[in-house]
């Protein structure tokens, strides 16, 4: 069961981020109103009436002009009429003001005047004239009025979309991205909006305007938006009994999350007309998700492999530290054995530990700094991660920039299996996890470009249903 914690601020906040003087005001104007369609029924009526109103001004004007220059110049001033009120009032008002206008030039400025009946066969031709012109004008007047509030509406739109991305630019982390979203969407579509993550259980990540919580009914809606990424809740499709709709942030096939929304009145949060304009805000959030999420790996990253640098300049130190140590004792033990004068079960088991430590430390040392940077060798495959330089039997190979980076991720973890999730995750990225074909695709390129048999691998070798592994003996 969804529970309204009290009505929202009406005032929206820029929090800082200011945009253009047009653009702001274009964003404030479509939050208002997104899809302003046709006019009410009140204001129909204001522009037949507004209409009617500037062809009697048009008719009385001629009424003072006909009698000094004449009723040539009468019809003309009609023309005025019928543009102002395409302009101000749209077609239907227009083409009421064309046949009021002709009408009103047959009854007041044709003979016999003060009657429809028309006697000279000119005037017949100026009164359809007119009417015809004046039909024209109010049609193309009218779609140039059209054009410019589908403009103006388009502009609204891109503004606010802008207006989110900006915002969003400026976020560091998948909280904040959460934060600005959901109080974006509550403000542009005046209502209440959580950002659920995808994850083993709906997890909310933010909600505006104020804490909310999931009933059993809503948690279940938004598992099927993340799981099948399709669009569910109240007023969609896919019926739920829920107050909330629930639409998915995806990022190509991959659904990263789900925004929910609702109003405090029960009525559908968003209509099927807006949802363009939903998914394109949505687009954005799935973008920053993303970015926050690349970020945040790269960083984990470089954090780990800052780690492993010190730890293996620390055993090297170690191992160059303690080896002297270790040799003078190595030294110490074989005097004691040639000279026979100690206990030989006790001088032998000292020189046994003293091996077994300097074996240690020489494979501390080769986990220094510098092993980085010493080529891998795979049967007669060479790989040169320093240098990224592959090589078969001393020839080089050249690979494409997927090849070599699943190549180079084998060679990091040599004879270790890394599953197929890994390996996308860590080459084509987060959101194309689920891609096994890319992997594979790839995986058959280093075959044919590595192996002596393609057929018959003992490079890279497949371990069903898990992963790849880079045979190095």
């Amino acid at each position: 069961m969804w529970i309204p914690f009290g009505r929202r601020k009406e005032t929206a906040r820029n929090d800082g981020v200011h945009l253009d003087e047009m653009g702001a005001r274009a964003h404030l104007a479509f939050m208002a109103n997104p899809f302003a369609n046709q006019p009410s029924a009140a204001g129909q009526v204001r522009g037949y009436a507004m209409a009617l109103l500037m062809v009697a001004a048009s008719t009385l004007v001629g009424l003072v002009v006909a009698p000094r220059w004449g009723n040539s110049a009468v019809d003309l001033l009609y023309l005025p009429a019928v543009l102002g009120a395409a302009v101000i009032a749209g077609l239907g008002p227009s083409l009421l003001a064309a046949l009021v206008s002709a009408l009103a030039y047959n009854f007041f400025f044709t003979a016999p005047h003060l009657t429809f009946r028309i006697d000279d066969p000119n005037d017949v031709v100026t009164v359809l004239i007119l009417f015809a012109v004046a039909v024209v004008t109010s049609q193309l007047t009218a779609s140039i009025r059209t054009q410019a509030r589908i403009a103006d509406r388009l502009a609204a739109r891109n503004a606010t979309i802008a207006g989110l991305a900006r915002r969003l630019l400026g976020c560091t982390s998948e909280q904040e991205i959460a934060d600005v979203s959901v109080r974006e969407v509550a403000q542009i579509f005046d209502c209440n909006a959580l950002l659920i993550a995808d994850g083993r259980e709906a997890r909310i990540l933010s909600s505006a305007p104020g804490p909310m919580q999931l009933g059993p009914n809503d948690t279940a809606a938004a598992a099927l938006t993340l799981k099948l990424g399709d669009r569910s809740g109240r007023g969609l499709n896919r019926a739920v009994p829920t107050e909330w709709q629930f639409h998915p942030v995806r990022s190509g096939s991959a659904v990263l999350a789900a925004m929910a929304i609702a109003r405090d009145d029960g009525a559908p949060a968003v209509r099927e007309e807006q949802f363009e304009l939903l998914d394109n805000l949505l687009d954005q959030v799935a973008l920053a998700l993303e970015r926050g999420r690349l970020e945040g790996e790269a960083r984990e990253f470089t954090r780990v492999r800052e780690r492993d640098r010190i730890r293996s300049v620390l055993m090297s130190t170690i191992a160059q530290d303690l080896q002297p140590s270790l040799t003078a004792v190595g030294k110490a033990v074989r005097g004691l054995q040639r000279s026979g004068s100690a206990d030989k079960a006790l001088v032998s088991e000292i020189g046994s530990e003293a091996t077994k430590l300097e074996r240690y430390l020489a494979n501390l040392t080769q986990l220094g700094p510098e092993g980085d940077q010493e080529p891998l060798q795979a049967g007669d495959v060479t790989i040169d991660l320093f240098r990224r330089q592959v090589s078969r039997s001393g020839e080089p190979v050249h690979l494409t920039p997927k090849e070599y980076a699943v190549l180079a991720e084998l060679a990091k973890h040599p004879g270790r299996v890394l599953g197929h999730a890994h390996l996308l995750r860590s080459i084509w990225g987060p959101a194309q996890e689920k891609q096994a074909e890319y992997l594979r695709v790839a995986v058959r390129g280093l075959r044919q470009k590595l192996e002596r048999d393609p057929k018959q691998p003992t490079l890279i070798l497949n371990e069903p249903a898990v992963g790849y592994r880079l045979r190095t003996e």
